[in-house]
């Protein structure tokens, strides 16, 4: 198997070359060794996104699919959605395909930043007898995640994109591989999950990551403004019809509001114009819980934020069978709009009122 070579920078185990920028040394004992026999070993891969893609896992898929092709393996980066126009910068997002490639044979399914195949939508539907007959394993950073032998699980990483770097670096490929392009995908997915270094999952490995993809040419500044400074027309007045609707409980603990199909007609946007609007109602300053009702169809999809050292939000969205990260989760729950968000605030609230401060 042809591969990156370690420019004597580090020891090779299983033929995998061993890459340890400064710093690092230490951070990629973090990566399984099942995992990275798993991805050596495979033939041919299919690095599978979660529906209503996100950077983390847009950025994870190509990771993969660049760690694959260092090493000689085709690859092919799926998601069962378009990618949202949000993203369109990202060198190599046209990459991504609704559907595998019949003409690349694979034979190891990678899913990155979600748990499991039910989150990966109707692509499953429409080859099933692929994704039954291949064997699955994932790459994920959320809690609620229950992993399997060779899957890596770390809840403490701030995003999928952090541990994708290390995986990159311990099976020997280089982060500035691809003229850049990897590090700069990667440190998108770190960027959005972080909201550049804002929330508290970043963490002193995180940092150190993120300085080792800037050292290798991705342009921080330039995905964070993309990212959380730059939006159209249209998504501003999406967001003011959304902000105009908030509501609070009487305690002040609870703050949310809705996000209604109508709201896109009204606007000219799209579901992916909804990015980020959770995030300026977390901004409440007396507020708990932040919940953000998202209606689609005959369902209710629900995001939620809430502050350091309180609720725990995993709890909220388990109970419509959900998760995610203590701070950050989401849930779908099958009532319509106006049925969905009576419970769900009254048990929010509930958790709310558990807090000591």
């Amino acid at each position: 198997m042809s591969g990156a070579s370690n420019g004597g920078r580090g020891p090779t185990a299983r033929g995998v070359g061993i890459l340890a920028p400064p710093g690092l040394e230490a951070d990629l004992a973090d990566v399984p060794d099942g995992l990275v026999g798993r991805i050596a070993g495979a033939r041919g891969i299919l690095a599978v996104s979660h529906e209503n893609p996100d950077g983390d896992t847009l950025g994870a898929a190509l990771g993969i699919v660049a760690i694959a092709r260092a090493l000689g393996t085709p690859a092919t980066a799926l998601c069962t959605d378009p990618v949202p126009a949000l993203y369109g910068f990202i060198r190599g997002i046209e990459a991504f395909r609704a559907d595998p490639d019949p003409a690349i044979p694979c034979d190891l399914v990678v899913l990155v930043d979600c748990a499991d195949l039910s989150r990966v939508g109707e692509v499953r539907g429409r080859h099933a007898a692929l994704f039954e007959a291949l064997p699955v394993i994932s790459i994920d950073h959320h809690r609620s995640n229950r992993p399997g032998a060779d899957d890596w699980v770390d809840p403490e990483s701030a995003a999928t994109c952090e541990m994708i770097a290390l995986l990159a670096l311990r099976m020997g490929v280089p982060l500035g591989a691809d003229d850049g392009a990897l590090a700069a995908a990667l440190m998108a997915g770190i960027v959005m999950d972080t909201a550049t270094f804002q929330h508290p999952n970043a963490t002193p490995r995180t940092l150190r990551v993120a300085a080792a993809l800037l050292g290798e040419g991705a342009p921080l500044s330039d995905i964070s403004r993309r990212l959380y400074r730059t939006k159209p027309e249209a998504q501003l007045r999406l967001l003011g019809r959304v902000l105009d609707r908030i509501s609070t409980t009487p305690d002040g603990l609870v703050v949310w509001s809705d996000l209604r199909e109508a709201d896109f007609a009204a606007t000219g946007t799209g579901p992916e114009h909804s990015e980020g609007i959770i995030d300026l109602l977390a901004q409440a300053a007396e507020a708990e819980v932040a919940l953000l009702f998202k209606e689609h169809e005959a369902v209710t999809r629900l995001s939620i934020r809430t502050r350091d050292g309180g609720v725990d939000a995993t709890r909220l969205a388990g109970a419509y069978g959900g998760g995610g990260h203590a701070r950050a989760s989401g849930a779908t729950i099958a009532l319509p709009l106006a049925e969905a968000v009576p419970p769900a605030i009254a048990e929010a609230r509930r958790l709310a009122s558990e807090v000591r401060r």
